[in-house]
């Protein structure tokens, strides 16, 4: 299982019951083997006898045999035995990947955007201005008040006017429709390097954190590579990659199609990839070419993130390799769309992803 390092279990040292710590490593080879229950199994059992994960009072047929009991496994049907992830398994996918990429985020009550827009809004800020009819009590600066309070009438006698209330201002919160596309190219696991593992935890800790802390938002997933085509978030566990080329142009105008079929005047794309367009179709035909950038491919697709700008559409372009001209076709892509370009480390995917979301939070 190449890019994937177990360290052996020492007692005592995690927290939990067996069944839990099991479960853990279990969701790992789950979204490894794309839902694939009968491989992760399989894996989960070699690394049993290589670390000893179980022992003499509950053994893996116990570990299997409690999935089922708790609704984490099914049998696919009455015709077919073999065992599929159950609904229960994937939400819990979803919230073990926020908490292993996003694991510092709190939920909050409001669960919305900051605008740039100050006003009678909803999140607080550190400034201050004087109070104004209509303005919400609940903003109310109340030391900074009695202190002009003090100021203006003294304090013996005491007095609290309109001419002495400060309130804190606020902002308005926005609503984002976001389109996340993923990369699901032959490169994403060329060379050894598995790079689609990774992208899939993101994108479920990403619609996780959406459909929690942000539930007016609206995020809308696709993936792209000879075509491009709509997920359901629950399929994301299980992507896999394909023999495709990478047709960045098919899940643009994808992106663009559902984005305008949201109300939402606030828009913005999330584009996971590791390489550079290789592929467009032109009519019924596919036109490919994977060695260098190919100059019809690349004008296809600049005009496009150029369109995009003029939409006031952003993308924020995550790029998982360092090569020296797939950063200098990034760096025009991103020029045209006057958007965002993070090269990161597949460690480090996550965190970038989270920081955009939150600053790209903005009303024009």
């Amino acid at each position: 299982m190449i890019g994937w390092k177990f360290s052996e279990y020492i007692p005592g040292q995690d927290e939990g019951s067996l069944f839990d710590r099991l479960l853990k490593v279990f969701q790992e080879l789950l979204v490894y083997t794309s839902g694939e229950v009968s491989e992760a199994l399989s894996w989960l059992t070699e690394l049993d006898k290589e670390y000893k994960l179980t022992n003499e009072d509950y053994g893996m047929a116990d570990f299997i045999q409690e999935l089922i009991d708790k609704g984490y496994i099914r049998q696919q049907d009455s015709n077919n035995p073999n065992f599929i992830p159950s609904a229960k398994m994937e939400i819990a996918l979803r919230k073990k990947a926020l908490e292993d990429i996003f694991g510092d985020i709190k939920k909050t009550k409001r669960g919305n955007h900051n605008t740039r827009q100050g006003g009678r809004g909803d999140e607080f800020t550190s400034d201050l201005r004087p109070y104004e009819f209509g303005d919400q009590l609940d903003n109310l600066a109340v030391s900074e008040s009695l202190r002009n309070s003090q100021i203006n009438h003294g304090i013996d006698d005491f007095q609290l006017t309109g001419n002495d209330l400060e309130v804190y201002e606020t902002y308005y919160q926005s609503q984002m429709s976001t389109v996340l596309m993923i990369d699901i190219s032959h490169s994403m696991i060329l060379y050894g390097e598995d790079r689609i593992t990774p992208a899939k935890k993101v994108a479920m800790a990403l619609s996780e954190l959406i459909t929690t802390r942000y539930p007016k938002d609206t995020l809308d997933i696709l993936v792209f590579g000879n075509d491009a085509w709509q997920i359901e978030i629950k399929d994301l566990p299980y992507l896999q990659v394909g023999p495709y080329h990478t047709n960045t142009v098919a899940g643009l105008e994808l992106g663009m199609d559902l984005l305008r079929r949201r109300k939402n005047p606030n828009k913005q794309i999330f584009m996971i990839t590791d390489g550079k367009p290789t592929c467009i179709k032109k009519g019924k035909r596919y036109y490919k070419n994977s060695f260098g950038l190919d100059r019809k491919i690349v004008n296809r697709t600049l005009n496009l993130a150029t369109r995009l700008r003029k939409l006031d559409v952003p993308i924020t372009t995550f790029m998982i390799a360092r090569d020296p001209y797939l950063v200098s076709f990034v760096e025009q892509f991103t020029k045209a769309n006057n958007g965002k370009a993070f090269y990161s480390s597949l460690q480090g995917l996550g965190e970038f992803v989270f920081r955009d979301y939150k600053n790209n939070r903005r009303k024009k």
